[in-house]
Formats: C-alpha cells, structure tokens, sequence
C-alpha cells in the first residue's frame, strides 16, 4: 500500500446530519476517501483531506508515513512461464519493470498485450494474473472504472464449478487476484468490502498452508479494520500476528507485520511501545538489506518521534530514510515531511535550502494521482513558508504548482483532487488579498466536494469561504458558511476525534477557531441590541465546541449532550459564558426566568490572557498579595458588567462555563475590591449545561468509598495528612476505607464493582492535563489515567441504573504551563458518569486539603444544602481560619465540576 498517511481517520458511517446551508443528503454510507493516497487507514501527507489537521488559515502539513513501501506494497505477480524467452513472458518482465520505476502507462501498454497473448493462447490463470496486474496499473493512476474492470475479469476467469478440483496454483493465483481487490476496495472508500475480501484471501491461504501469505492478508485486513474506526480489534490482531512471528526466523514479512504493528500503537497513542516495535522493524530490515523496509521503518520511526514531539531525532530518521530511500518517488515523501518539519519547527534555512530539491523532484514526476498530491502538499508547505517569512516571490511558483495539479487532476477525472487543488489555491489568493478570485476558486472547490459526496472535506472550504465573504463584507453569508462548516464538523464527530494526540494541536489551531470566529460574527462589537436568537445561536456554538474539546480529549465521540432548561435545574442560579475573542471579552448570561443577556467588555486578547497568567501563577504564591490587583482586574472584567442583574436577581450561585485560559483560574479568588467572590456566591463549573446531569444529590443515607495513598510512592512525596483525612469521614459516613497498601488497580476494581457507592472519595497525587494519557491519580502500585478510572468507576452500573453522585479527587493538580489542563478535570467527570467532582487546580498542602474535606462532608451531611453551597461554606471556614492567614493559596484550588445541586 503506498502513501499511508501521518494521521488516522475512521471511515466508518457517518451520522446523516444536514447542513443548514446545503441541501445534499446525508444518508449513504461516506467513505472517508475515493482514492488510494486518502484511505482512510492511511496517514494524509495533508490536513485537509484527513479532515483532521484541517485548515487553510494556519497550514500544518502532516508527514506521510511509511507503511505500504516495500513488502507490504502490491506488487506486479510473478507468472510461471516456460520458457523463459516467451513472448507475453517478456512483456510480463518488462512492464514490471516499468511498474516499479512508476511508469505506469508504459506498464499498461505491455500488460494490455500479454493478457491478450495469454487470452489467444487459451491459458486463463496467466491470463487472470495478468489482469489483476494490469488492475494494479489502472490503480496507480487512478482510472477506477478500468481497475475494477480488470479485476472483475480475472476473478470471473478464476471461478469454478462447486466440488471442482483446482490445482495449488490456481487457489494461489486467485488469493493474489483478492488481495489485489481488497486493496482496490479499500482505497475506494469500501473497507467493508476489503475486510470481506480479505477474509477470502486469508481462507484462501489458510488452506494452502501458506503462512506467509496468511500473515500478510491479516495485515490487511488489520489495515481494513482500521478504516472502519476498529483500532482495538486491528491492534488485538496484529499482536496475535506478532506471536506467530516470534515463532519464525527473521524474514521481510515479519519486518512488515512488525511496522504495522508500530503504526497502530501509535494510532492509539502507545508511543513507547510504537517505537520499540518499529525499532525491531527496522533491525530486521537491515539485517535483510531491504532498502524499501528499511527507508519504510525509518519514515514510521520519524513520524513516531515527531509525535512525542523530538524534532531533532524526527529530522535524523527523515534524512536517514532519504539516504537509504531505493526511489525517487520514496526520498520525495521524505523530504515532503522533513520540509513540513522544518517549517513547523522555524528551521527557515534548513527549509529553503529543501525547496529546489523538491521542486526538481516534482518536475520529473509523470501525471498520476501521487504526483499530484506530493504537488499540493509542497504547494501548502510553501504557503506555509510564505506566512513564516513573507516570502512573497515564491507565490507565483506556488500557483503555477497548483495550476499544474488542477490541469493534472482533470487530465485523471480525480474531482476530490481537483477540490483539493482549486481550494489550496483558493487559499493562496486570500492570501495575497485576491479576495473575488479566491472566492469564486473556494466555491468551485465547494461544490466538487459536495459532487462526489466527500464531507469529510467540506467544512475547510466552508470556512475559507466564511473568511472571504466577511472580508468582503457579506455578514450574513459569512455566518451561513461559518454555520455550514460547524454543521459539517458535528457530523463528522467520530472521525475528527478518534485519532492519537497529535490533533491536539490541530484542533486547537484549526477546529477550534471556526466556532470562535462564528461567536465573533454572531455578536458584532459594534451592534448592542443583538436578538435573543443570535444570542441563543451563539451560547449553542459555545456548548457545541465545550462538546468538541471533550471529543478531542479523549479521541472518542462518547460525549452525549442533550438540551437543559437551567431554570428546571436550579431558580436560584446564573449561567455565565465568558467568550475571549480577538478584540473583547464577551459574556452571556442565562438568568432565572429571563431571556439571554450580553455584556462586552473591550479588552485584547493578548492582555486578557497575559493577565490571567499572571493571576494563575501569583494565586499559589502563599506569602505575597501581588494576586489582589490581578484578581480584581479580572472581576471588574468579567463579573462587575452584570454584578447589579446579578444582585437583583437574587441567585446564590454563579454557575460559570469556562473554555480557553479561564478554566485555569478559580472563579472564587476573583476580588471586588472588597470581598471574594466566594463570599457572595456559591461557584460552580460546568463544560456545558447540554452535558449536565440534572438530578440533585439524594437525601438517602451517603455511603462514600475512600481510598488514598499516604506514603511515598512512585516517586511522588509522602501524603502523611491523607489518613487522618480518610478516617475523620469515615468516623461519621458509612462506607469502606482502602489505604496505602490496599488501594490497589484490583482492589479498587473488586470493591467498585461489589459495593454501590454514591460517593467515591480518592485523596493522592494526580494530575490534570489536556491530554486524556497527562491525566492521571496514583494509587499503591500504579498509575490510573482518565480512561482506565472511567472504565472502573463505570463498572457501578453494571450493578445499578444510578451514576456516582460526587467525586473527590483530594491532593491533584493542574499540569503546569498547560492552557487546557483543566480539560482533564472536566473530563473525569464527564467520562465517569459523575454528577460531580471536586479537585484543585493546585497541590495544597495535604492538612489544608483534610481540613477542608472534612468540613465539606460534615456540612452536606449536617445542614442538607448543595454540592456547591456544602463547598463554599467549607472554604469559607478555612478562609476564616487565622492558621491560615486568609490566603486564598488554602481555599481558591477546590473547584466544583457539574452538577452544583
């Protein structure tokens, strides 16, 4: 398979969501790609056709990965043939021959003549294998419709009459005609069908007792699997490939198995174990003197390590596989990503000396859909260096490249392609302010990809087009693009999330901003009197993206979000949406009873989020007061607009919605001049009232599972206030302790899923971080991420139809210098179930955390009142505690995440 790309997409069925703006319907099954270079197992040389690392404003172009050069590659079949100096023999030889060095049109011509020699000779498995070469061909230049033709006709000549006897090397012969098929399925968009295929293959190979070719179709099917969005079930058997392997000498198919193996851990984000077995990869590929698996291992190698983000030992493994690269077209994928690299990284010589190396490269390519891709892939990275260094004189070179590919694309009937190619150039002219131009190209590539269905595509032009009509002044058909591109992303959920760490940054740099810049369109800084509807419109864009961040984190779309009416929740709360746009701080706030309000403050983005920094890190600071002018800048900012609607409106809590560099800092801490806000109001967070789980804590008895580790472990220090937190609750709550030494995984595993408990309390080290794998507690023996504690906690209901009421996770933290840290606590909750959980943005010395645990359990078990108020009053009472001094480093970091009742 040639072309796997740098990262995945699932393929799998995509939910049949209308675009507000577009009329197509939704309801067939999408396939993530048409064509090889975009199945959807593969890893995309580019953002916007994986959908993924999309955007056209801030271009990252992605690496292509190495899977598919050499073994794994479908190669032209070997016919028996005797004797050797047959006529359809030479021509077999010689369009291998061209085959390989890429001249596929050459190859054609002399397949086309050997199946016809074969055809008159009456010899129809060298006939079929002819054929199904001849298939491959057609594939490489992309002409579907003669691919599938030749395939069809070689299976058909293959078939036999039930109970027929056929020889071994008929049998063989046909599972190389339906390897070759699943391959073209699969890079049609059809992994059903390959995986289907496949399966025959591998059956086909069982019975010939043929081990190799077992393994290499499991890989396959492994490769389909991964298209469907299966990435478990791939992972589980390549591994089971792997201990066949293990058992076999070194051999070129066990260096495939192994790298396929690498790249779906790192799919799935075990890059420890990603590189170990790309490592044994490529030892075996050396050992072998393979140069396609050894240049193949290398590219996986420096994709793997661009991942866990080691620039420098990426661009050795890049300029390695270069070296040891036995093509052109193989050292061009190469130096596509180490250029891609070196821009990302600001290494602008090293980049501009890449470029006529490249350019050079480009130029000898023979039309086929690959060259075409590697022509826009380079077209982006120039884009690209153009913005870095403003460049300028590359940008008529840049459109010519894209000329070229537009004409090339034609020339194949690729229309994706052509898509591809019009909108980048598209890209190219909003660049150089050719704003009518730009338009009509972003338009043209529009309505291509709506033509053949390829909404995994859609939503990058939806918002260069958004871009370009604002530019030019058209709001309303701004908004009706920025809106179609929001459309486009919610029904691409699974697929947009499903995928390894990387598109953190990608979401962040080219997701997030759509929905941003649509709030921004929604509510103009100039216009007062916005109406309630495009209020309305801009809260569910922000709820929307709160539900796309919680995706992202944890690379499943397993958020459900449903609409809430916050007055049936609580009469006496307010919801708050701060928004941080370019130029202001917008804030919309739902108060009981009353339609949306809208207060603006002007404050630039740059200050607003240099002022909150600063605040986060004066707040930990227990002996200075360099917080107070901070904290009350932010107040007058955020809260003082709305403080008098706010105080006529009676509520007694504040319940606030935070995204961005807000959710690192604690609401209460904000300081009017006089009082805390926490001395006015109950504070609650919540990721979004659509996520919010509406039921209040039952009055029933409470029995609360605590658990904590209190020594030193794992090299984090002792905890020694720990037990005497754990058994000052269980001195007045029922339930069961699990300390030191007892807080086990198992333990914790067996007693969860024995006992219903409504509160589970875990007092250890841990910490929040934007990624789900950053986001862990330690219990005795190990250490829990966010997923593995979900699965645990989770396992409650399989026991009973009732969520955990309230988690406390006692001694966490926010990962430090993180800007979306407090995703991880929002997490927990959100994956757990939890109504509620509480953490602290910060490690608090554990006496203050026992202190204040205690308080806040024996006020909600004593006086009856919410999660929230039961929160509060403990801070309050450690507020006012002289041991103290009143310093908000001891109460602020207890935060309140969901369900405030």
């Amino acid at each position: 398979m040639k072309n796997k790309w740098y990262l995945p997409v699932r393929s799998k069925r995509f939910s049949a969501v209308r675009s507000k703006r577009f009329s197509a319907v939704r309801s067939k099954r999408f396939s993530a790609v048409r064509s090889k270079r975009f199945s959807a197992n593969q890893w995309g040389i580019s953002w916007l056709l994986l959908a993924i690392l999309t955007a056209i404003l801030c271009i990252v172009i992605s690496p292509v990965s190495a899977t598919g050069i050499g073994q794994n590659q479908p190669k032209i079949a070997a016919i028996e043939t005797t004797p050797v100096n047959s006529s359809p023999a030479e021509w077999v030889k010689q369009g291998r021959t061209f085959y390989e060095a890429g001249q596929y049109t050459d190859a054609i011509e002399l397949l086309q003549k050997a199946a016809s020699a074969y055809q008159n000779q009456g010899d129809t498995i060298k006939q079929a294998t002819v054929l199904s070469n001849l298939a491959l061909a057609y594939h490489q230049l992309s002409l579907w419709s003669q691919a599938n033709n030749a395939i069809s006709q070689s299976l058909t000549l293959l078939q036999t009459e039930p109970n027929r006897d056929v020889s071994t090397h008929h049998l063989n012969v046909l599972a190389q005609s339906l390897t070759i098929q699943g391959r073209l399925q699969l890079n049609q968009g059809q992994p059903e069908q390959a995986l289907a295929t496949w399966e025959q293959a591998t059956a086909l190979y069982n019975q010939l007792g043929d081990k190799t070719g077992k393994i290499k179709s499991q890989i396959n099917q492994a490769q389909a699997m991964q298209a469907l969005g299966f990435h478990r079930r791939a992972l589980q058997l390549l591994q089971q490939v792997r201990e066949t392997l293990d058992t076999q000498p070194d051999s070129l198919t066990k260096a495939v198995g192994l790298r396929s193996l690498g790249e779906v851990l790192q799919l799935v984000d075990d890059l420890p174990q990603a590189r170990q077995v790309l490592d044994e990869s490529l030892q075996i590929a050396r050992q072998l003197q393979s140069p396609p698996d050894i240049s193949a291992a290398l590219l996986s190698l420096a994709n793997t390590a661009r991942q866990q983000q080691q620039v420098e030992a990426a661009l050795e493994f890049y300029q390695e596989a270069i070296t040891q690269a036995p093509s052109p077209l193989i050292q061009l994928r190469a130096k596509l990503n180490q250029l891609s690299l070196l821009i990302e990284t600001d290494n602008r010589q090293e980049a501009q000396s890449l470029v006529p190396q490249i350019q050079s490269q480009l130029n000898t390519l023979p039309i086929s859909d690959q060259a075409i891709t590697f022509r826009i892939n380079f077209s982006e990275s120039l884009i690209k260096l153009v913005e870095t260094l403003h460049a300028t004189s590359l940008q008529p070179d840049i459109a010519q490249i894209l000329t070229t590919a537009i004409q090339q694309a034609e020339t194949l009937g690729d229309k994706r392609l052509q898509a591809y190619a019009l909108g980048t150039l598209g890209h190219l002219y909003e660049q150089t302010n050719q704003l009518q131009p730009a338009q009509d190209l972003t338009q043209q590539a529009l309505i291509k990809t709506q033509a053949i269905e390829a909404w995994d595509s859609l939503y990058p032009w939806q918002w260069q087009l958004g871009r370009l009509l604002k530019q030019q002044g058209d709001i309303q058909g701004a908004i009706a693009a920025y809106q179609g591109a929001v459309d486009t992303l919610q029904s691409l959920r699974s697929d947009l999330v499903a995928v390894n760490s990387n598109v953190q940054y990608s979401f962040r740099k080219q997701v997030e901003p759509i929905y941003r810049e649509l709030v921004e369109l929604l509510l103009p800084k100039d216009d007062t009197q916005v109406s309630p509807e495009r209020l309305e419109q801009a809260r569910q864009v922000i709820e929307l993206l709160q539900i796309a961040e919680l995706d992202n984190f944890f690379h499943t779309d397993c958020i459900t979000a449903r609409p809430v009416n916050i007055d049936t929740i609580d009469q006496e709360a307010a919801v708050l949406y701060p928004i941080i746009l370019s130029d202001r701080l917008e804030i919309i706030v739902h108060l009981p009873n009353q339609p949306l309000r809208r207060y603006t403050t002007f404050v630039s983005q740059t200050e607003l989020k240099s002022t909150l920094e600063e605040l986060r890190q004066a707040l930990p600071q227990r002996t200075s007061l360099r917080f107070l002018p901070l904290a009350r800048k932010v107040y007058d900012w955020m809260i003082k607009p709305a403080a008098a609607d706010l105080a006529q409106s009676e509520v007694k809590t504040l319940v606030f919605v935070l995204n961005g560099t807000l959710r690192n800092i604690p609401m209460a801490a904000l300081h009017d001049g006089d009082k805390y806000l926490l001395q006015n109001y109950a504070i609650a967070l919540t990721p979004g009232l659509e996520l919010l789980e509406s039921k209040p804590l039952t009055e029933q008895q409470l029995e609360v599972l605590t658990a904590g580790v209190s020594e030193s472990r794992q090299n984090f220090s002792a905890l020694p206030n720990v037990k005497i937190e754990l058994q000052k609750i269980q001195s007045f709550m029922s339930g069961k302790l699990l300390l030191n030494q007892e807080f086990t995984k198992s333990i914790l595993e067996n007693t969860i899923g024995n006992v219903s408990f409504p509160i589970v309390h875990l007092a250890t080290h841990g910490q929040f971080s934007s990624e789900a794998e950053g986001t862990f507690i330690i219990t005795w023996d190990d250490k829990l991420n966010v997923n593995e504690l979900s699965f645990l906690l989770k396992t409650t209901d399989l026991r009973r139809t009732n969520p955990i009421e309230l988690l406390v996770l006692s001694a966490c933290e926010t990962a430090k210098g993180d800007d979306q840290a407090a995703l991880g606590l929002a997490g927990v909750a959100v994956r757990a179930g939890a109504r509620s959980t509480i953490a602290t943005l910060w490690l608090v010395d554990d006496a203050t955390t026992a202190d204040l645990m205690v308080k806040f359990y024996q006020v909600l078990t004593e006086d009856k009142v919410s999660k929230a108020e039961a929160l509060r009053r403990a801070q309050l009472l450690i507020l006012q505690d002289p041991k103290y001094r009143k310093h908000p480093y001891f109460w602020t970091p207890f935060v309140l995440v969901g369900n405030w009742v």
